[in-house]
């Protein structure tokens, strides 16, 4: 194994596997750390976690754990990647995971950028912007779990880390490489371990890849692995066979927990056509829905039958304060859990599910050791393998076209 990664979440995980498997790198993604060895063949490895949300010490453990078995795989480097967006509080793990794997790795310039232009994530000035919004003004101010109210990654960072916090520039990637490098020696002499990257173009991910070439750690989204394979390939390590995708055939199933604004779109389109059931978050709480009852609901439509939990943010904030902000997260993450393991023992072949944390919960309940990585549905959406006949896709809330459902259905089942 050559290029060892570790994610905080499911869906972010898989769109790491995407872009590296696009690449060209043989990858696999893992659920959890695995007990024994990887297979031989595996240049990329993805030890998913659910990690993004959870205390900082138990975020540090676990990802201090994952390195251990990465670096046992003989991995050369180590890629922590978070969401496109940052997802965090003032309070969160992102800093403290990213300084104990520095510290584990005695690893300097560790570079930080969560950009991936192809889905509207860049950044410019030391801002993270979706599309053309700052991150505090698209709809991210309104998560239920990590609302990003601040746009600037170096303040937020610096509020979680204990290092101060360095800025490559997009003025010096644009210089070329050699600007670019020249600016990150410059970084680190003025004691910054840490150095939020700007990144608009996908051209700017690629410098980032030649600078990085070397480095024992790199931390941000999936874009930041755009140009990390060439630097394997040019030192003759990369295989280049691609794997044969094959889905499946038969009974499919969505499930939607994100409130983002785009899984809100993505579900009003959908239900206009297809069987949906919404499930409140206040029914959940009184016990007046069970996972048995929607899931034999979804079994027995035609199409493509969604469950959904995907509020307006006035809803969600009403059942928070009515419930308790983490209540009401683990009564979902519970439901839709045992909804999925109902309807893969029911019989269904393919199960797509958007919403980071739904994502999380439905492949931990249905605990696959490991993942193949298929074709691409979506920017940052690939279909998965799980088992010997079941497919995956894990989407994140904001990411996907408004037919996300029906595309994914279509793809999952391909040359089946």
């Amino acid at each position: 194994m050559l290029l060892g990664c570790i994610g905080d979440d499911f869906t972010g995980s898989s769109d790491l596997g995407n872009t590296l498997t696009k690449a060209g790198m043989r990858t696999v993604q893992y659920v959890g750390i695995p007990d024994g060895p990887a297979q031989p063949d595996v240049e990329a490895g993805v030890v998913a976690l659910k990690s993004r949300s959870i205390p900082v010490q138990e975020a540090i453990d676990l990802s201090l754990k994952a390195l251990d078995w990465l670096l046992a795989q003989g991995c050369e480097q180590i890629l922590f990647k978070y969401c496109s967006t940052f997802d965090s509080t003032p309070e969160g793990n992102i800093g403290p995971v990213a300084e104990a794997l520095a510290d584990a790795l005695k690893a300097r310039k560790v570079l930080v950028c969560p950009a991936f232009p192809a889905t509207g994530r860049t950044i410019y000035q030391g801002h993270l912007f979706v599309c053309d919004r700052l991150l505090s003004e698209s709809g991210m101010e309104n998560h239920p779990l990590t609302p990003m109210t601040d746009p600037d990654l170096r303040r937020w960072l610096a509020l979680q880390s204990k290092g101060s916090v360095g800025h490559l520039p997009a003025a010096a990637l644009w210089a070329g490489t050699e600007a670019a490098a020249a600016r990150l020696e410059q970084e680190d002499a003025q004691g910054h371990r840490l150095i939020v990257a700007d990144a608009v173009r996908d051209e700017d991910l690629l410098t980032l890849g030649k600078i990085a070439d070397g480095l024992p750690l790199i931390t941000g989204g999936s874009g930041i692995a755009l140009g990390l394979p060439e630097n394997f390939r040019a030192r003759g390590k990369i295989s280049g066979a691609a794997s044969q995708w094959t889905g499946e055939a038969g009974k499919v199933v969505a499930l939607s927990g994100s409130c983002s604004v785009a899984t809100r779109r993505q579900v009003g389109l959908h239900k206009g056509n297809h069987p949906a059931r919404e499930v409140t978050a206040d029914a959940v709480m009184a016990g007046g829905i069970t996972a048995r009852e929607l899931a034999d609901w979804a079994l027995a439509q035609d199409g493509i039958p969604l469950i959904y939990s995907s509020a307006d943010p006035e809803v969600v904030r009403a059942a928070q304060k009515e419930h308790g902000t983490e209540a009401v997260a683990a009564a979902l993450e519970s439901l839709f859990a045992e909804i999925a393991r109902i309807l893969v023992a029911g019989g269904v072949t393919r199960l797509i599910t958007a919403g980071g944390e739904t994502s999380g919960a439905v492949v931990e309940a249905l605990a696959p050791d490991a993942m193949e990585i298929g074709p691409e549905i979506d920017p940052g959406v690939p279909a998965m393998r799980a088992g010997e006949t079941l497919v995956l896709a894990l989407k994140s809330g904001n990411f996907g076209a408004d037919d996300f459902f029906e595309k994914a259905a279509a793809k999952l089942g391909q040359d089946a």
